[in-house]
């Protein structure tokens, strides 16, 4: 068939939106046509080169949508199905499924690479094969993805509302109650109030948290924040550190999660200043393919026991977690459409990435 897609050509490029063919579901995959997609910060990347990729490539990775198409081999989902499409596969059978870590499935390992699993391409436009984001392309309204990279959803969820649980929502939340293992009763810190850290701010409170501060230069984005569950704000890390140890009498944070839009190896010795002893510092934001330095005090790390944790997905496991986070906004305890800060049309989404830059969105969404 023929549709219409967001494809970026190179590094540094524009998103063009252009007519491209694309191929029916294979074995293991389904056909989507999509709702809607989250404009995330990691296609961001893509732009930037700050995530190797091999181009061209068909942005996005948070969508939903419904199945119109099943491969052969499929049992899973229906044609009809409402799904959200998550940006990592799980097999469920190879040792980090087996081990509770489907975040980390093997399946995951050439995401960015832009073949299907097995080893094909989907796309095709201007006579060359065209990658896919994550093995999704939401940035297309309709796409080829692999069975393992869908949750069945209940129907009647808003599907625009869905998509964002595809990526920021999930791992943001988990990012605050899995990797920084937040309790009722502690004390935490989200740096950078953007689709993720909005929601790690969500996770903190429904977590329980008594303290929960906002870092983020924009003033617009620390008023959101305040909205989502953070008891204060900070404009930087330095004001965050004095109200912090102002509010825990100076025992500080139990844990800073660092959800930038990119991350650097100097963030870390101020993360690590901002926890206490036995504090944590979880790293969800993406940082430079080619930094493999970081600064941060060795001695401090070890006497006072504090740790550092990457986190991917927020540690989360999509068919377990997908679900829940839906059920938990439908009890009114947790918010999706007050994320959505402004909506655009496909042949917008270079617009909508230049408004993510300027700090005039939390998250903005594309509605087909």
């Amino acid at each position: 068939m023929r549709t219409t897609a967001a494809v970026l050509w190179e590094p540094g490029g524009k998103w063009e939106v252009e007519e491209v063919e694309l191929d029916g579901p294979r074995a293991g995959e389904v056909l989507v046509e999509l709702t809607a997609s989250g404009l995330c910060h990691s296609d961001e990347h893509m732009v930037t080169g700050d995530l190797p990729v091999a181009y061209p490539m068909v942005g996005g990775h948070e969508g939903a949508g419904r199945v119109t198409e099943i491969g052969p081999g499929v049992t899973e989902v229906a044609v009809g199905d409402p799904v959200v499409m998550t940006f990592l596969p799980s097999c469920g059978r190879c040792q980090y499924c087996a081990r509770g870590w489907p975040n980390l499935c093997n399946d995951g390992a050439g995401a960015t690479l832009g073949p299907q699993l097995d080893g094909t391409y989907r796309f095709h436009a201007r006579g060359e094969d065209v990658g896919q984001m994550c093995l999704l392309g939401t940035f297309a309204r309709h796409t080829v993805v692999p069975v393992k990279s869908v949750v069945k959803i209940d129907e009647g969820f808003p599907l625009d509302l869905a998509a964002l649980v595809g990526c920021g929502v999930t791992t943001g939340f988990g990012s605050a109650v899995r990797s920084a293992d937040l309790r009722a009763g502690d004390s935490a810190v989200v740096i950078g109030v953007g689709g993720i850290g909005a929601n790690a701010v969500q996770g903190a409170r429904v977590a329980g948290c008594r303290y929960v501060v906002a870092v983020d230069p924009v003033e617009f984005k620390r008023e959101q924040a305040l909205t989502l569950g953070a008891t204060h704000t900070a404009a930087s890390i330095d004001e965050a550190w004095e109200v912090v140890s102002g509010l825990t009498r100076g025992q500080l944070a139990d844990a800073a999660i660092l959800c930038t839009g990119v991350a650097e190896g100097t963030d870390l010795q101020p993360a690590l200043q901002l926890v206490g002893k036995g504090g944590r510092v979880v790293v969800t934001a993406l940082g430079h393919a080619e930094e493999d330095t970081a600064s941060l005090s060795l001695l401090e790390l070890t006497l006072y026991e504090k740790q550092i944790r990457g986190a991917l997905f927020g540690s989360s496991a999509a068919q377990h977690d997908v679900p829940r986070l839906l059920e938990m906004h439908n009890l009114g305890q947790l918010k999706l459409r007050e994320l959505i800060t402004k909506e655009y049309t496909l042949e917008q989404v270079n617009e909508g990435y230049e408004d993510m830059r300027a700090g005039r969105n939390i998250r903005g969404l594309i509605r087909y």
